[in-house]
């Protein structure tokens, strides 16, 4: 087993360090203030490959493996959240679940323009009365043969007024509702009876576009159905496995960031004349997110090494997620007593990495969801089937 880092790895990394604190950074503070997204920050990412990455280079992405997409992620994350989150839905839960579950003509025809950036794809699966609660959705889908109607409601969809497309989940229409089948499609912007809204007044994550979608008899060709009709929850929950990696690999960017802002400003306070660093209390805080950062890289490490294997992952996702977003919000929770009355105004980044912290318990599962499903596994009572269909191995063969 190998822990060290690939001169590729190492490469992405520096390579998205500086993107991210050159070409996003700036004005952030602004517009996090003002609650303001910036569109303009999709088409640098698209201008610099990012958006493709670890997709395969047929499609126009860059080759690289799934845990270069982890090191984006947590790259991003370390200047905002709203930059990673544009990784998780776009390359996650969007492009990751058409490379699994896409057909080839599917994948050269709807994954192309996404990997090259020409196109944003977002994920539409919560309604505002079905979010932990998924299997439940109302948003409905009839199939009329060629074509299938779409009606109903999406709330919380992150990329809402800048997505090109949407993967959205929603119930077949027509069948005895107690069976619960669900249908994945591919949704147009520009298709008729579609419109979107933002949502406004958010305590994180004030940087990104969030908002609530509306579908009013929407027509959406059969050729957009993302794996056959009735797979639609199946589709559901290995985006979530996706989404979740983006996720906890970003939350160790929080605990990074929290991390470095902590150790300047206690080698640059003092109190008694000597640093605040010297103080044992802020040592033991330093010193917990030093171990977050180091236990959620493995974490994430982990999963990532688990796709490029080809293996399936819903365990060992769902416990990154929980533990590197509880460290983050920990860590930002310490940062921001390190920092004392400087941690709660927003001349310190540390205000805005605790804020957005706080939603990432929330969004791809809270962390009572994950307690629970740790849980059932330990127990025996949660058990992974094969899947009906698996993320390519790394190095990307033909079948990909």
């Amino acid at each position: 087993m190998d822990f060290q880092p690939t001169p590729e790895h190492n490469l992405i990394r520096e390579a998205a360090r500086k993107f991210a604190e050159q070409e996003l950074a700036p004005g952030l503070a602004e517009r996090d203030r003002a609650h303001q997204s910036d569109s303009e920050s999709l088409k640098k990412m698209a201008r610099s490959s990012f958006l493709g990455v670890s997709l395969p280079a047929k499609y126009g992405g860059t080759d690289s493996d799934y845990i270069s997409l982890g090191i984006v992620c947590e790259e991003f994350e370390r200047v905002d959240t709203s930059f990673r989150v544009v990784m998780s839905v776009h390359s996650g839960l969007h492009c990751l679940t058409l490379l699994q579950w896409g057909t080839a003509e599917q994948k050269q025809r709807l994954l192309a323009p996404l990997a090259k950036g020409e196109k944003i794809g977002a994920f539409a699966l919560t309604e505002p009365n079905a979010g932990s609660d998924a299997i439940n959705i109302r948003t409905r889908a009839e199939n009329r043969g060629s074509e299938y109607v779409l009606n109903g409601q999406k709330s919380w969809i992150s990329l809402s007024d800048y997505a090109d497309q949407f993967l959205v989940i929603a119930q077949l229409d027509g069948n005895d509702r107690s069976e619960k089948k669900h249908v994945a499609l591919i949704v147009d912007r520009n298709m008729q009876g579609f419109s979107s809204r933002p949502i406004k007044g958010k305590l994180g994550v004030r940087a990104g576009n969030t908002g609530e979608i509306f579908f009013d008899d929407v027509r959406v060709p059969v050729e957009n159905r993302i794996g056959d009709e009735g797979d639609g929850f199946k589709v559901a929950m290995s985006a979530l496995d996706h989404g979740r990696y983006t996720v906890a690999a970003g939350s160790v960017g929080i605990s990074a960031a929290c991390l470095q802002a902590c150790v300047k400003y206690a080698n640059e306070r003092t109190v008694g004349g000597e640093p605040i660093g010297k103080k044992q209390l802020v040592q033991q805080m330093i010193a917990n997110m030093s171990a977050a950062c180091d236990i959620g890289r493995l974490l994430y490490f982990q999963v990532g090494w688990m796709k490029n294997a080809g293996l399936r992952h819903t365990r060992e996702v769902s416990l990154a997620k929980w533990q590197n977003c509880n460290m983050a919000f920990q860590s930002a929770h310490d940062a921001i007593e390190i920092h004392g009355a400087y941690g709660y105004c927003d001349e310190f980044p540390v205000e805005r990495h605790f804020r957005n912290s706080r939603g990432a318990m929330i969004y791809e599962g809270t962390r009572e969801i994950h307690t629970l499903v740790q849980a059932e596994y330990a127990l025996g009572y949660r058990q992974d089937r094969p899947l009906k269909r698996t993320l390519p191995k790394w190095p990307f063969g033909d079948d990909a």
